[in-house]
């Protein structure tokens, strides 16, 4: 016998989660059906990193405001801890700070600050600054939680406080909405909504190919520092002015790109760019570095993880850098869209986020999904 729902979510991962939320909020009855025994991929080998500053002008700016928002909404509500808020970018070469001051006449610099590094000191001693001529971009805006228990945490919230039901070691192998047809039993639903991320060989494995979309596969690293270290917000590097296009599309980045590429070709080549956030027990995540390809192997490069940890070393004031885990993560990616929202049909919806901008914009897009819907 089948089980009636209003909506059926395929995926567990943040943007499955994202569009539960979304439809409970409405006082749907909904249903999540999960592969795997429990979410593993992208969602939780990120940095928990809900990124603002420095998204794509435009709507992947507005949708990572909005997540931000629902992420600071739900987290206490979940027992979600926030980590640490706000950003800081350092800036120590002339064509990284002529990014930095035209970012600052744009409409998302609202609420940040361009910090002299004495005040950047003053503020954050924990960052190596120069001698004095570098500035430093500050953000209010961004939150970080611990990835691999806020995923948990926000499925168990969305279970006990709006009846969502979820569905872990149960595969999709049919569907025809409002016919669900998974490894376990069948279903009935309203409407559909597919989240598989990586799964680009799946379910509506057809309405991926025009896109082109390939495979990016990064890698990280969870670093003990000295005891007593500590990092008062998330921190970024100047490799980033040319990979988060809120900065790599303005003008002014094709000059620091140039010199970058001279500098630090190595890095470019890896796709590496520095993020360092800090957990609850006072460990390090740091990465990363993007490789794409149709297919990409399981393995970590030692000399990939060797160039992001001198980039650490280079950013920030620490006497001891002990490596404690290692490892790779994997998300669809396009050269050209940050999002994609297939209809196969009109009552089913197949979502993917392929900028690798899952935790910073999924209940942004999830309410927009719901809206045009």
């Amino acid at each position: 016998m089948s089980k009636t729902y209003d909506l059926l979510v395929v995926g567990a991962g943040i943007v499955g989660l994202a569009h539960a939320y979304a439809a409970a909020k409405r006082g749907l009855k909904v249903v999540v059906l999960e592969r795997d025994a429990a979410c593993i991929g992208a969602s939780i080998r990120n940095f928990g990193f809900v990124t603002v500053t420095g998204q794509k002008a435009g709507a992947s700016w507005a949708r990572a405001m909005r997540s931000r928002q629902v992420w600071a909404d739900v987290a206490p509500l979940a027992g979600i801890e926030v980590q640490h808020r706000g950003l800081y970018l350092a800036a120590q070469r002339p064509e990284a700070q002529a990014v930095l001051e035209a970012f600052m006449r744009t409409e998302m610099a609202q609420q940040c600050e361009l910090l002299s590094e004495a005040d950047a000191s003053a503020r954050a001693p924990a960052l190596r600054l120069g001698n004095g001529s570098g500035q430093v971009l500050y953000s209010p805006h961004e939150l970080r939680v611990e990835s691999r228990e806020a995923i948990p945490l926000l499925a168990r919230w969305l279970a006990s406080t709006y009846g969502v039901e979820f569905r872990f070691g149960e595969s999709v192998l049919a569907l025809q909405t409002p016919h669900v047809q998974s490894s376990r039993g069948q279903y009935r639903a309203e409407r559909v909504v597919v989240c598989t991320g990586a799964e680009l060989h799946g379910l509506f494995a057809e309405r991926w190919v025009p896109h082109q979309l390939r495979l990016c596969q990064l890698q990280m690293l969870r670093v003990r520092p000295e005891a007593g270290f500590k990092l008062p917000a998330s921190v970024m590097g100047e490799l980033s002015l040319v990979r988060y296009e809120g900065y790599s599309e303005l003008p002014e980045a094709q000059a620091l790109r140039a010199r970058l590429q001279a500098e630090e070709g190595e890095s470019l080549a890896h796709g590496i760019h520095l993020i360092v956030v800090q957990s609850a027990d006072g460990s390090l995540v740091v990465g990363d570095s993007h490789h794409y390809g149709p297919v990409l192997p399981p393995f970590a490069n030692e000399a990939v993880d060797d160039l992001i940890l001198r980039h650490l070393r280079e950013a920030l004031h620490l006497r001891e850098a002990q490596v404690i885990e290692r490892w790779v993560g994997t998300y669809p990616s396009s050269a050209t869209e940050p999002c994609l929202v297939e209809s196969p049909d009109a009552l089913t919806r197949a979502v993917t986020i392929s900028s690798g901008t899952g935790a910073s914009t999924a209940f942004g897009l999830a309410e927009e999904v719901f809206a045009a819907w």
